[in-house]
């Protein structure tokens, strides 16, 4: 084991004897003490320079130095080192000579543990004292270095206190446009954003502020004098303004790392200069790259979007001044895009997106709100005002199909179709050849299916389920994927509409439970939360097989939460509500998932009153910016806590999310931007 370091003192004394009488006596109390005996008082000077003592201690009565002189010695050359003079016998008289003198202390060899206790007390306070003074000087250093870094920092930084802006570097007023900080320190922070950004902004600086916010990059919108906005991303970080708390937001300027530089000139060559898109050539290179690597969970689709009416648009604006529009169109789009979806431009006014996301239901969100934002939105061309709409066709990308040009086709002519339906929607095929080849191979899934069950190739993932509040509950959410024949794994989307369609859910929804139990006897998690499907939702079997199966595992049942989808739940309201009676009686908890997706959430809510809820993932697609989604997302919070349900956000997948969220008072959030699915090892 270490051992403290040795305290260096200085013992000013003829003899020796006394040196090995204060070494034993306060190694004896617990003090490691390396005593320098100075039998020259000559050699003080160079001692207390060389040694570096933490105390000086001086026989003061046998004339080997003149105590003032001593004391002014020390002055001088060590101030800070505390003194002790050591007399034959003391008293209060001699007590108040050395105080007199500047000592700390009058002690005497008569009373070794007075001198063990006084030496401690001088040690701890010569300690404090050092460890303050350092303190406040590295405050002082601090703030000059801050206040340094902050005027020479080519990053644009803002110091804010409860949403005022309290200091500003001169990279940050230049990215504003403001001449002086005058014109913006003591302004709210929030008037120097656009209003889509305030929501996520607000709830980033509080959490920021109760630690609970880490270094995610906030995207936002800049609102700048001239009326334009412009696209940043905010870092912040809890800091310190004048002695009391504040965050630093800070900007990171352009081109400060070469790489970075060259990475964006690269890229500047593969994209359209004009909306910013990929080039054709360079789509398809990183279509191939992303359609190479295997889904590790989720769905991708096709998504292709074109505005309506861009012939008339042309008439009104002028066919010079129509790259204009689509520069603008093009902005629009690229705001509601995540880092995973890869775009490219098409056809002329058309825009091809791969989009990657938690089920069909958020993809099919995700384009509604392009949708809904693109036909809101007043689009400046030049001199004329105009509002339009845009159509997107949709077409999935089987896992099980690697050749991407049905289901980019599929897309393209739902679009052509909802165009031709009026447009401002969004469009899917209903029978496509991708979609038929699909049909073909579900027959062929279900002996796979019942293979996969008999030589029990499934196995589960967890996906983490993250506290926004501090909360030390570890909770996962269960999935479960296939392996095949091969040993590779099998993606629920590729095995499970074909398992439903077979009637072999209630196989699956057995097995999984199963492998959790066990998983929950071996490990003892938090809380698992295990998907029902609407098969098992009405098994009149399903509570007497859970009874056994918990005298064979033994387990705490509270470790498992059943969670079923609100739309399940509200076709079978009176199972529902019977199962989890049953289930609660067992000592199982219940969960509602897709919360807010029904037709009537708040009534099927006071029915079924559950311990959890999670927020349906189509709601949180785009929330950061939706000012209804957020309306509607905390009506949603407020009916939970009215029935002491614990909220939970699913499909989190940005740091804006999160920030809006915390905001609202979700508890819980999980998605991609947590943590994608990782394997459970059963025990």
């Amino acid at each position: 084991m270490n051992q403290p370091a040795a305290v260096p003192m200085i013992v000013v004394t003829r003899h020796q004897d006394h040196v090995e009488m204060l070494n034993k006596a306060l190694r004896n109390a617990g003090h490691p003490v390396h005593l320098s005996w100075l039998p020259d008082a000559s050699d003080l000077g160079d001692a207390l320079t060389q040694i570096a003592p933490e105390m000086l201690i001086i026989f003061g009565d046998e004339g080997i130095i003149d105590l003032p002189a001593a004391m002014h010695f020390r002055g001088r050359l060590a101030p800070d080192v505390p003194v002790l003079i050591v007399r034959e016998s003391i008293d209060e008289r001699a007590i108040a000579a050395a105080l007199g003198l500047g000592a700390q202390d009058a002690v005497s060899l008569r009373d070794l543990d007075r001198v063990a206790r006084v030496v401690a007390r001088e040690l701890t306070a010569h300690r404090l004292e050092r460890a303050l003074s350092g303190t406040v000087s590295s405050m002082r250093e601090y703030k000059r270095q801050l206040h340094e870094f902050m005027q020479g920092s080519t990053d644009a930084i803002a110091q804010v206190q409860e949403g005022i802006i309290v200091e500003a570097n001169p990279a940050w007023l230049e990215l504003f446009g403001h001449e002086s900080p005058e014109t913006i320190v003591g302004t709210p922070l929030m008037d120097s954003f656009d209003a889509e950004s305030h929501a996520a902004l607000k709830g980033a600086l509080v959490a920021c502020l109760r630690g609970k916010w880490s270094d995610h990059a906030l995207r936002v919108s800049a609102a700048l004098p001239d009326d334009t906005t412009i696209p940043i991303e905010l870092h912040l970080a809890a800091g310190d303004h004048e002695g009391e708390p504040c965050v630093r937001v800070s900007v990171a300027s352009d081109g400060r790392d070469r790489h970075e530089m060259e990475k964006k000139l690269a890229e500047a060559v593969q994209r359209d200069p004009s909306t910013g898109f990929l080039h054709r050539r360079y789509f398809l290179e990183e279509l191939r790259k992303a359609l190479a690597a295997p889904l590790r969970g989720g769905v991708r689709y096709f998504a292709y979007i074109e505005p309506d009416k861009y012939d008339s648009i042309l008439e009104e604006v002028g066919v010079l001044t129509g790259e204009d529009f689509l520069v603008e169109f093009a902005q629009k789009l690229r705001e509601h895009l995540q880092p995973s979806d890869i775009a490219g431009r098409f056809a002329g006014n058309g825009f091809m997106v791969l989009v990657h996301r938690g089920n069909d239901r958020d993809v099919v969100a995700w384009a509604e709100h392009v949708v809904h934002k693109a036909g809101g939105h007043v689009f400046q061309v030049g001199d004329n005002s105009l509002s339009t709409t845009c159509t997107v066709g949709l077409g999935q990308i089987p896992a099980s199909l690697p050749d991407p040009s049905g289901p980019a086709s599929d897309a393209f002519n739902a679009n052509r179709r909802g165009r031709a339906l009026g447009g401002n929607r969004v469009h899917t095929l209903e029978h496509t050849d991708t979609m038929l080849k699909l049909k073909a191979l579900e027959k062929l899934w279900a002996k796979r299916i019942k293979s996969a069950l008999m030589e029990n190739r499934f196995r589960l993932v967890q996906q983490p389920i993250a506290s926004l509040l501090g909360d030390e509950r570890v909770m996962f959410d269960v999935l479960v994927r296939m392996l095949d024949e091969q040993g590779d794994e099998v993606l629920p989307s590729e095995f499970m509409p074909a398992a439903e369609s077979n009637d072999l859910m209630k196989n699956i929804d057995r097995w999984v439970i199963g492998a959790s139990m066990s998983f929950c006897a071996s490990r003892r998690p938090g809380s698992l939360f295990v998907r029902l499907s609407k098969t098992s939702l009405s098994d009149p079997s399903l509570v007497a097989w859970l009874s056994n199966q918990l005298r064979t595992t033994r387990i705490d049942p509270a470790h498992i939460v059943f969670q079923v989808s609100e739309e399940a739940a509200g076709q079978r309201l009176r199972e529902a509500a019977a199962l989890h009676g049953k289930l609660k009686e067992l000592g199982f908890q219940f969960a509602v998932e897709g919360f807010g997706s029904g037709r009537d959430t708040e009534a099927l809510l006071a029915h079924l009153r559950p311990e959890f809820v999670k927020i349906h993932g189509s709601l949180i697609q785009g929330l950061a910016t939706d000012q209804e989604k957020q309306a509607r997302a905390k009506e949603l919070v407020d009916m939970a806590r009215a029935v002491q349900a614990t909220t939970i956000a699913e499909r989190v997948e940005d740091a804006n999310t999160m920030a809006v969220l915390w905001q609202l008072g979700v508890e819980f959030i999980q998605g991609y931007f947590v943590n994608a699915p990782e394997d459970v090892v059963l025990g």
